[in-house]
């Protein structure tokens, strides 16, 4: 039996409240679970101790069983100091999308045309001159 250390949603709509469980992984995400692990309360501030409650010990259990944690479960892991921390790597995360990095090409060609169109009628008042 393949099993997922997972969250469950709960909670009313847009107010959303997760159980961290146990579960085989063919279960549907809010279906049925083997055991309820921990809790997790995204709407309470980052810093508050009550908003990611685990049981250290079954987790633990799951995970010498050959549970396998979700992503976001894995980074409640890592920060209560239960598994080791993974390498993650994104280097596309800051680069702007197709239709942004066009905008910016259109700006900059604007840009450029201004600054061209500025420094001609300069460049025809110093000749008038001399």
């Amino acid at each position: 039996m393949a099993m997922k250390i997972r969250l469950a949603r709960g909670g009313s709509k847009k107010r959303p409240f997760y159980r961290i469980v146990a579960s085989d992984s063919r279960m549907p995400r809010d279906g049925r679970y083997i055991e309820k692990l921990g809790t997790y309360n995204p709407l309470l501030p980052k810093d508050s101790e009550e908003r990611v409650q685990m049981d250290v010990e079954r987790i633990q259990y799951w995970l010498g069983e050959g549970a396998k944690p979700t992503d976001r479960v894995s980074r409640f892991l890592e920060a209560a100091g239960v598994v080791e921390k993974k390498e993650r790597s994104n280097p596309k995360k800051a680069v702007p999308g197709k239709k942004a990095q066009e905008r910016a090409e259109e700006k900059a060609a604007k840009a450029a045309e201004a600054a061209e169109a500025a420094a001609a009628p300069a460049e025809e008042e110093a000749a008038a001159e001399e």
